[in-house]
């Protein structure tokens, strides 16, 4: 009886440590089959002690990574804070940026926020919806692109948060410092000022428009117009050394010359008048049909420039700034008051006709 027993006993936990080897090799076989495909098998908190720094270069940096929320303090200058979001398949695609130009962009972007506000970026924020597509390789090239620019401009990252989700987003927060009544705003425009824009228009989008007809290369320029779209320079350098100017307005261009105009002229209660031929553009620009050209620069956003006014007076001293960072500047209309209580931009061409140029840039939520 006792044999008999020990026997059946003996035979259950055979077959029980033999399901038992069964499933992890099982479970073994999805994990490497997983990693072969790609897919993120890095824990949260692995993830979080990869990007978090050692140290801080702001000194205004209490507590960063670590806790359930960060810690800074900034006793004699006003902070300023803006936060974008950056959709997988609606802002960028693998197609046309790799993901270390895909964590650089989102944060040029952010920075160009700063230097249209006047102000000096200290630290950031960053939220991560990660699909399951995406490597942990991936995702470190993505934070690498971001920590390139902020190391930069000193920029701590110091918190965020992850979550899985169907598409790859970023959300950035970012804080920046000025000094006290010295912030810029789109509502200081006033009649008589001069209407003034940094750089080049219409570059980013030409270097997307190369990237997405790989059959009509090679373009002119091609290195040039792609980095533009890729890697673009946020104006933060020269944004924070007008502090000098009394009364400046400004906004950076990420949706089109045409729509950041309209936003200054609602916000001051004027209309904004722009000279076409003035609009600057890359000597290499008019390889593109003519149509592609007035599109781009004029609607065609994501070049992170900055659009300003200045009174007449003060307009030598953005010139010297100008100067004095390398950047190029380019004074394109003036500012008047509105004719009939409505803000309008309006668009002078090549034979002085004037006419009323459309808030058809990019528009959120559409």
């Amino acid at each position: 009886y006792f044999v008999g027993k020990n026997e059946i006993l003996y035979k259950i936990k055979f077959y029980f440590m033999a399901v038992i080897f069964l499933l992890n090799s099982f479970f073994a076989i999805i994990n490497i089959s997983t990693a072969k495909r790609g897919e993120v098998i890095m824990d949260e908190f692995s993830f979080i002690q990869s990007i978090q720094q050692k140290t801080y270069q702001q000194s205004s940096i209490i507590k960063g990574i670590g806790d359930d929320a960060a810690v800074f303090r900034e006793p004699v200058k006003d902070i300023v804070t803006a936060v974008d979001v950056f959709v997988e398949g609606i802002h960028f695609s693998k197609e046309t940026m790799k993901p270390f130009h895909i964590g650089y962009r989102a944060l040029a972007a952010n920075l160009s926020d700063m230097a249209a506000m006047g102000a000096t970026p200290v630290s950031i924020l960053v939220a991560v919806v990660i699909p399951k597509q995406w490597s942990s390789k991936e995702l470190e090239e993505v934070f690498s692109g971001i920590k390139l620019l902020a190391k930069k401009y000193k920029i701590d990252l110091i918190g965020g948060d992850t979550v899985s989700g169907a598409n790859l987003t970023l959300s950035i927060t970012i804080n920046g410092t000025v000094e006290k009544e010295k912030a810029r705003y789109r509502s200081t425009a006033k009649s008589g000022d001069i209407v003034f824009v940094t750089g080049t228009l219409g570059d980013s989008q030409a270097g997307f428009h190369i990237l997405t007809n790989p059959e009509k290369r090679p373009f002119q320029n091609e290195k040039y117009f792609i980095k533009r779209h890729q890697m673009p320079s946020p104006r933060v350098d020269f944004g924070k050394s007008l502090a000098s100017i009394s009364s400046i307005s400004l906004n950076d261009i990420s949706d089109g010359i045409a729509n950041e105009a309209a936003e200054i002229a609602n916000a001051s209660n004027v209309s904004i008048h722009l000279y076409e031929d003035a609009v600057p553009v890359s000597k290499s620009f008019n390889q593109f049909p003519t149509s592609l050209q007035a599109k781009w620069k004029l609607f065609g956003g994501e070049d992170f420039e900055l659009l300003g006014t200045v009174a007449k007076e003060e307009w030598p001293k953005v010139q010297y700034v100008a100067e004095q960072k390398n950047t190029k500047i380019s004074k394109i209309g003036y500012v008047t008051l509105n004719e009939d209580k409505k803000s309008r931009v309006y668009l002078i061409n090549n034979k002085k006709e004037k006419v009323i140029l459309k808030k058809e840039g990019y528009t959120h939520l559409k």
